[in-house]
Parts: C-alpha cells; sequence; structure tokens
C-alpha cells in the first residue's frame, strides 16, 4: 500500500480561495479515461493516475468548483466489506505551496471518503497508510487514530464533524 502524503491545509466549509477567502461550492465526480491526459507528473502531479485508474477495485473521483472543470483534487477509493480505503488523494498543483490557489481541498477529500462510508453505513469509517512524519498531523487535523504502525482510520464522531464541515448537517449531531 502507497503511504499517504497529504496535508490538510485548513478545514473549510468547502475550498475557499486562498488570497480572498471567497469560499466556492464544489462537485465529486467519477474520472473517465479521457482526463488522465491532463493529471499527470509532467503538469506538476505527483501520482501516476494512469496507473491507478487501472485497478478494477478502486473508484477515482475527482473534486471540482461548480461551474467549473478545472480539477481541484483527485482520489483513489476502495469499498471494502465494512470501510473506505482510501488509496491515493493529492490536491491538484496549484493547490500547494506557497502559490496555492484553494485552501481546503485535501479536508474536503477526505471527507468526501468518510461521506461515503457513511452512505454505505460503514459509520464514516475510512482507513489509509500513512507516512510516518504526518501520523501526528492527521490526529490533529481530523481526529484520526493510529490502528497499526502506519495504519490509521477515521470514523465515527470525528468522521461525523469532517463531514459535517464540508456538507451542512448533513448527518446528524449527536
Amino acid at each position: 500500500m502507497q503511504k499517504q502524503s497529504f496535508y490538510i491545509d485548513k478545514i473549510t466549509e468547502s475550498i475557499e480561495d486562498a488570497s480572498t477567502g471567497e469560499s466556492y461550492e464544489t462537485d465529486f465526480t467519477g474520472v473517465p479515461a479521457q482526463d488522465l491526459k491532463h493529471i499527470l507528473k509532467k503538469h506538476g502531479w505527483r501520482f501516476n493516475w494512469k496507473e491507478e485508474f487501472k485497478f478494477k477495485d478502486r473508484q477515482l473521483y475527482k473534486l471540482v468548483i461548480k461551474g467549473n472543470d478545472v480539477i481541484q483534487g483527485m482520489l483513489s477509493l476502495q469499498i471494502a466489506e465494512n470501510y473506505i480505503e482510501m488509496h491515493l488523494i493529492e490536491a491538484a498543483p496549484i493547490n500547494y505551496g506557497k502559490s496555492k490557489q484553494h485552501l481546503g481541498v485535501a479536508g474536503n477529500l477526505v471527507a468526501f471518503a468518510c461521506k461515503m462510508s457513511f452512505d454505505l453505513g460503514f459509520d464514516g469509517f475510512v482507513a489509509f497508510t500513512a507516512k510516518t512524519q504526518l501520523i501526528d498531523h492527521y490526529i490533529n487535523t481530523l481526529g484520526a487514530e493510529l490502528i497499526f504502525r502506519n495504519r490509521m482510520s477515521i470514523s465515527g464522531n470525528a468522521a461525523k464533524k469532517l463531514v459535517n464541515s464540508y456538507y451542512k448537517r448533513y448527518l446528524d449531531e449527536g
């Protein structure tokens, strides 16, 4: 399993413009094969999404601002027996570094995975493998828990809080 190296810059209500703070509504859609020609390392992407697309047991999703087809982030998920496995997560090259355009992209991607887990009756349970140096970051920003070594999960109240940040009142508070 590939270790995750995403960074949560900010938990937002959607994604927001890094310079103005304006918030934008977002959509998630599946990734068609024709999108893969734009999601390449030569365009600044860190992962090989063409290779990820070949796994038939995984689903790729792209995050876009409603009404705009520019990809803001990518996510690879696998539905397991009673949880969602996050294989890859990546903010678009325009959304990392000092000159990033939007904040909240990685948080939005993780919230989508948790929302899907709730929708499937898995109590928001999402698992992933983290790089060791980011374990504390995921615990502090996402409420993630360390399962074993560098395996982590988000579920229950932590997942509910994250989903409700990005999807207002999607889940009953409780």
